[in-house]
């Protein structure tokens, strides 16, 4: 992710809401995808000083602070083209919900930045019954007055139909998605990836789905027409595929081609956006900058061909080995406990230029 300067000259991050030198706000500009700070004039329009048009916040900024985008003053819409997305909110008469509601939209947000940098279509469902929107929603919980304990009495399950992208809230307080991450025994558990993964099924029915693509997925993934759930069921009950290190990024991958997609896809948008951002940093190894695959150019063009993808290929192995290697420095755990072995090097391949054909 690039970081911008604000007109004082200070570094601005896409979080952020205000610059903490000059103290101007700080808003994404939803029209032209960069980050401003802004001058408010005397009819309380916010000057972007990157092109001097007039906007006005999201009213999830003004009303809650969980949001940092901006419309064109002109706009009819209340709410930033991200916030219009999201179709439930948490109950925010229970105190802790608004943080977790803010964890889950500034994932959201970073996932839509990296989606429109790929020129990948966003569209809601407020335009087409076939679009995209997400549901934040807690388990229901029962409290025993007796022995004063709480009981769930309905799972909010992580996942998606239909265009329709639902996140448990639990995912967005770090402890709890630790607990489940032990659980799980998975070595990687994040909110960004869940939002990555679960964007995944979604392009899996606008790219693949009817495509004449579909061939030439079933052929690296597998037949998605098998029985999805007598699949869940059996990798809960018997784990995953024996195989599934020869085959796959993960050993979920190995429960459903779907799943196998889903995942694949959500390590492309890793690496993408984590090479941007060591990009953005001027990171060298081995004496040579890191290449940006999400530079501005458009993605359709002919320097996104094969060699460009040797070159993500080849970046990547060089940056999550020293970034492991940072971590274990620190004594934590490798940032990227993963293996792209050759068969997903090959998946990884068909979403690279599948996204290009966009």
């Amino acid at each position: 992710m690039k970081t911008y300067p604000c007109q004082c000259g200070n570094t601005l991050y896409f979080a952020n809401s205000l610059c903490l030198k000059c103290q101007r706000p700080v808003g994404f500009l939803s029209d032209a995808q960069v980050l401003s700070s802004c001058d408010i004039d005397e009819q309380g329009r916010w000057i972007a000083n990157v092109n001097g048009n007039a906007y006005r916040p999201c009213s999830n900024y003004t009303d809650n602070n969980i949001c940092n985008w901006l419309n064109p003053v002109d706009s009819s819409e209340g709410l930033c083209p991200s916030c219009q997305l999201t179709d439930t909110i948490p109950d925010l008469s229970k105190p802790d919900n608004l943080k977790l509601w803010f964890n889950m939209e500034q994932a959201k947000r970073h996932l839509l930045y990296t989606l429109y940098k790929l020129g990948l279509p966003v569209i809601g469902k407020r335009q087409t019954p076939h679009g995209m929107s997400f549901r934040f929603l807690e388990d229901e919980v029962e409290e025993d007055l007796y022995n004063h304990e709480l009981t769930v009495q309905n799972t909010v399950l992580t996942g998606h139909s239909n265009g329709v992208i639902t996140i448990n809230l639990k995912e967005a307080e770090e402890s709890k998605r630790m607990a489940m991450r032990e659980l799980m025994n998975e070595r990687y558990r994040t909110l960004i990836g869940h939002f990555r993964h679960e964007s995944g099924h979604y392009y899996w029915d606008v790219l693949v789905k009817d495509s004449t693509h579909l061939n030439a997925f079933r052929a690296l993934f597998g037949d998605e027409r098998q029985d999805y759930k007598q699949s869940l069921e059996r990798y809960y009950a018997e784990g995953p595929d024996l195989q599934w290190q020869q085959n796959c990024i993960s050993a979920y991958a190995s429960m459903h081609p779907w799943e196998d997609w889903a995942e694949t896809w959500a390590h492309y948008l890793h690496m993408v956006d984590t090479l941007e951002t060591a990009n953005e940093y001027d990171t060298s190894l081995e004496n040579r900058l890191l290449t940006n695959p999400l530079r501005t150019e458009q993605p359709h063009t002919a320097s996104y061909n094969e060699k460009s993808f040797d070159t993500l290929i080849d970046d990547w192995d060089k940056l999550t080995n020293l970034l492991n290697a940072l971590n274990r420095s620190m004594g934590m755990d490798d940032a990227y406990p993963f293996v792209i072995n050759s068969r997903t090097r090959e998946k990884l391949h068909f979403i690279h230029l599948l996204v290009r054909q966009v």
